[in-house]
């Protein structure tokens, strides 16, 4: 039960006795991950508040961007490929 972070006995037996096993994951890549996703929403939102006041972007903030989303593509590919591995 500790090893698993199980405080909870009964809820604990349920889960052993259904399946047997309990798998227990370090989810800070996907912590992570979505602390990123808000600074690149956020980052996105403040763009299209300039481009609405301006009437349009500069290129360099989209170049950006897509450097972040890209980014945040590849930690995810990443972590999928990690949860995959685990079945």
């Amino acid at each position: 039960m500790k090893q698993a972070g199980v405080k909870n006995k009964s809820a604990f037996i349920r889960k052993m006795a259904t399946d047997g096993f309990i798998v227990k994951l370090d989810l800070k890549d996907v912590k992570e991950l979505v602390r990123l996703l808000r600074i690149c929403s956020n980052n996105l939102n403040q763009y299209a508040k300039v481009a609405n006041a301006l009437g349009h972007i500069h290129e360099a903030d989209i170049r950006d961007l897509r450097t972040r989303l890209d980014e945040l593509l590849a930690m995810t590919k990443e972590i999928m490929r990690k949860l995959a591995a685990i079945i």
